[in-house]
């Protein structure tokens, strides 16, 4: 996969587009992300990758610069998520080209997401004040981050993955939500560090949430993409732990104006948008 990401704009020094271009989206094969995970082609979650713009600015017809924020909703099932430079720089040609209206560049940008993601997207765009008006987040489930670590985070050999996850010794069933603020991991190209509140919904024999917690520390030296994170959650903890049913999602701090927020279930759930108080 790293040969084929060297190809992607992320990483390089890149001239900036001020003029629409839907050449600059660069499609990356989620079959590829998703190696290891033992994900075939029928997918065993449902759910959405939740994009949100905040560098969105255009001319309107008389050449008066617009700005917006815009929401894209790209589904878990395309056969192609969006690299996140391409996308930025993609934004950024919009900056010095007229749009007869807001709807109008709405359509481009829906057109061309959906023909670069390969499946129908969905984009909302807001004005700020209609922005500022959106709730923050706030879970009704229980944070983890009070809770010890088994094992400390820099230790030199930390044990990561699926072997932390454990059922609670009590052996009931439950239903309840769990998060945590101190998600890190790895962007698979440059190195640098993605951070993240991750969340997790499930009904079934009850988490160790201690182990859940230690699981979750455990991406910190992880590389992988946004999405490749939460799936991975998804698919360790459904596959060691069983649950009847099972959601998470990833609220990831913004970087290039842009943040990504994905989410997968198993079954169908469609979650709001709220950003989380470090968005």
């Amino acid at each position: 996969m790293s040969d084929y990401l060297k190809e992607t704009a992320l990483g390089k020094t890149t001239a900036y587009v001020d003029q629409y271009d839907p050449a600059q989206l660069f499609p990356i094969e989620r079959a590829l992300s998703r190696e290891g995970l033992k994900i075939g082609e029928t997918l065993p979650f449902e759910g959405e990758d939740i994009w949100n713009a905040y560098e969105l600015s255009w001319l309107d017809a008389n050449g008066k610069p617009q700005v917006a924020m815009a929401e894209v909703r790209i589904p878990a099932a395309s056969p192609y998520l969006v690299e996140s430079k391409s996308f930025k720089l993609y934004l950024n040609s919009f900056a010095n080209t007229r749009f007869p209206s807001w709807v109008a560049v709405a359509e481009h940008i829906t057109a061309d997401i959906t023909a670069t993601a390969g499946a129908q997207s969905q984009v909302v765009l807001r004005t700020l004040a209609e922005a500022a008006q959106m709730p923050l987040w706030h879970s009704q489930g229980q944070c983890l981050d009070g809770l010890d670590l088994l094992e400390p985070a820099d230790v030199e050999a930390p044990i990561t993955g699926a072997q932390w996850l454990k059922h609670a010794a009590s052996g009931e069933q439950v239903e309840e939500v769990w998060f945590s603020h101190l998600v890190r991991s790895l962007c698979p190209v440059t190195g640098q560090p993605d951070w993240a509140t991750v969340e997790i919904g499930y009904q079934g024999a009850a988490i160790c949430p201690q182990h859940l917690l230690q699981y979750l520390v455990s991406f910190r030296q992880a590389s992988g993409f946004h999405e490749r994170v939460v799936e991975q959650t998804y698919q360790d903890i459904m596959q060691q732990l069983n649950p009847n049913t099972l959601w998470v999602r990833a609220r990831y701090t913004r970087r290039g104006g842009l943040d990504i927020n994905p989410y997968r279930s198993s079954h169908a759930l469609v979650l709001g948008n709220e950003r989380e108080v470090r968005q």
